[in-house]
């Protein structure tokens, strides 16, 4: 069988520098910016934000959906993580909850309804 390895995360916006913004100022995201997209670097791993085009393009769906639902990012002490990030107007669907011992979840919404998860995982 062929070996894969993870490449990236394309992300489609009306807005593709707000949303690039978004991640720079929420996680400390760094951006490159292309003649076609914004490149981002969150936590090594590659997001590229490209601008919608198409009249056709349909509205993202709200959590929980079918298909690639969210986007998972570990954190150390989610609580800490989470006060910051409210104060700079992060909106929260989920607070920072306890799902099984060892494993504390939060998620927020992004640009675009994008859905993502802080996970924090500690010895239980």
């Amino acid at each position: 069988m062929a070996a894969f390895t993870f490449d990236h995360i394309h992300l489609r916006s009306p807005d593709p520098e707000a949303t690039a913004a978004f991640y720079a100022r929420v996680f400390g995201a760094e951006l490159k910016h292309g003649p076609q997209r914004i490149d981002i670097n969150l936590g090594g791993q590659a997001i590229f934000v490209s601008p919608i085009n198409e009249t056709t393009t349909g509205d993202a769906p709200s959590a929980p959906y079918r298909g690639l639902e969210h986007i998972g990012l570990a954190v150390t002490d989610i609580d800490a993580v989470v006060a910051e990030m409210k104060t700079k107007g992060v909106t929260f669907t989920m607070e920072p909850t306890t799902i099984r011992p060892g494993v504390r979840i939060a998620f927020l919404r992004g640009p675009e309804n994008v859905s993502i998860e802080l996970l924090e995982r500690s010895a239980a």
